[in-house]
């Protein structure tokens, strides 16, 4: 099978039929419309244009911002997570996931990994974490 070759092309010079592709896989992604048949209706394209493209063609701007894990150490007490969690959106990071481990002699590691809309967004977010009421450790992994 011949390996995928990848480009960065603006969606401005591409032939309509592409962008429409987008569209409609975001219309299904948000639940805005309930199937391929609605979907490629309101796109404005054919279902086999639609399933012909599908799997080839993404927008850049999904995957380009940075990714941090932060590993931290929390007080096994109601609230701190939480505070960690409206610290981190207040930030403007998109919290992709979170993972808690059962606390042990109260205290609970969690590993949250974020997206920040712009790299220079990690600068002091850990120290803007660790001053936090209940945290006890914060770091980049």
């Amino acid at each position: 099978m011949k390996k995928p070759q990848y480009v960065l092309v603006d969606a401005q010079i591409l032939p309509e039929v592409y962008t429409k592709v987008l569209y409609a896989k975001q219309l299904l992604a948000t639940g805005k419309a309930k199937n391929s048949t609605d979907t490629c209706r309101m796109a404005g394209i054919s279902r086999s244009a639609y399933y012909k493209y599908k799997d080839s063609i993404f927008l850049y701007e999904e995957n380009n911002r940075p990714v941090a894990t932060i590993f931290l150490k929390l007080f096994d007490q109601p609230g701190v997570l939480s505070s960690v969690l409206t610290a981190l959106s207040q930030r403007s990071a998109n919290i992709l996931t979170v993972n808690q481990n059962i606390p042990a002699q109260k205290v609970a590691s969690v590993t949250i990994s974020v997206r920040m809309e712009r790299e220079g967004d990690l600068d002091g977010l850990i120290d803007s974490l660790t001053v936090l009421n209940g945290v006890l450790d914060a770091k980049l992994v």
